[in-house]
């Protein structure tokens, strides 16, 4: 297999963890932990792991003019990317939050367009705008009727500011994960972001009463720590040193699947008109945006 088959595989296998985090992590937050007390457990965690693999792998220096970008990334890619996630999933429902991952597509379009002066036509015009419209809907109408979900517009709403800081953060990692090696570049990525974190989540983490959790959230905290954290940062790394952007952001098209399987699978969420409709425009904007670039990915 070549390289880009690899990037691929490595992309699906991510998407694939992604998709069944929704409701493992929705299963630990808030009721053991809050949102940015595990934020800054999951942060902590993989900074450690990080730069301990470091130390085993080649050493790589960085740039001085690169350090502000990767801090700048570190902000869009970890801070508010996470903060907003985890924060929005606590207030809504798996399925929901999923769904409204799918914007991401259209908003590393959006972010390209600006940053790096990437033309847009009609057809991806029309698709970020009915995209767009999808998601306004999902997040006025979208009430869950689930019981963890406590406020679902604002934790809809917040999940897509979640999904536009992850479109903006691969725009803005792109020429970093070419230059640097993964290691390296996530390394220091993470340690900002330990930084920007902190101040949320230190006083709900050490308000957490760890003998009062159950075995079986032990088991989701960690997978949450290990695979969402460590291993899919890893696997998008790589297939965003061999893929374009947009090419990385359209597998976010699995994650609802996904997330609405297992979801569905072990009782924790459920479908209806509102969610269907929102899905079904979101996606087909999706697909307007994505339809050209398609045809000539790398």
């Amino acid at each position: 297999m070549n390289q880009r088959t690899f990037a691929l595989i490595a992309v699906s296998i991510a998407t694939l963890i992604y998709g069944v985090t929704y409701t493992i992590a929705k299963d630990v937050m808030p009721n053991y932990i809050k949102p940015y007390g595990f934020i800054l457990l999951r942060v902590s965690s993989a900074t450690l792991i990080f730069w301990t693999v470091g130390l085993f792998t080649k050493q790589q220096k960085v740039e001085k003019s690169d350090y502000k970008k990767i801090l700048i990334a570190s902000f869009f890619g970890i801070t508010l990317n996470m903060l907003a996630f985890f924060k929005g999933l606590s207030l809504t429902s798996p399925i929901s939050a999923s769904v409204m991952m799918v914007t991401s597509p259209i908003m590393v379009l959006i972010f390209s367009s600006i940053l790096i002066r990437k033309p847009i036509g009609k057809q991806r015009i029309l698709g970020v705008f009915i995209g767009l419209v999808g998601a306004i809907f999902l997040i006025t109408l979208g009430n869950s009727s689930t019981e963890n979900s406590t406020n679902s517009a604002f934790g809809n709403f917040l999940v897509f500011l979640n999904a536009a800081s992850y479109g903006l953060y691969l725009v803005l990692a792109k020429d970093l994960v070419k230059k640097y090696n993964p290691i390296v570049f996530i390394k220091w990525l993470y340690l900002f972001g330990l930084i920007f974190v902190i101040p949320f989540g230190y006083s709900e983490l050490t308000a957490v009463i760890w003998e009062e959790i159950p075995t079986n959230i032990y088991w989701n905290i960690s997978f949450v720590l290990l695979f969402t954290t460590c291993i899919t940062y890893l696997f998008n790394l790589y297939g965003l040193s061999k893929l374009k952007p947009t090419t990385v952001s359209v597998f976010i098209y699995l994650q609802p699947v996904i997330a609405t399987i297992y979801a569905l699978i072990v009782g924790s969420d459920s479908l209806n008109f509102v969610k269907l409709c929102a899905t079904l425009l979101i996606f087909l904007g999706v697909y307007l945006v994505t339809k050209q670039v398609e045809k000539s990915t790398k």
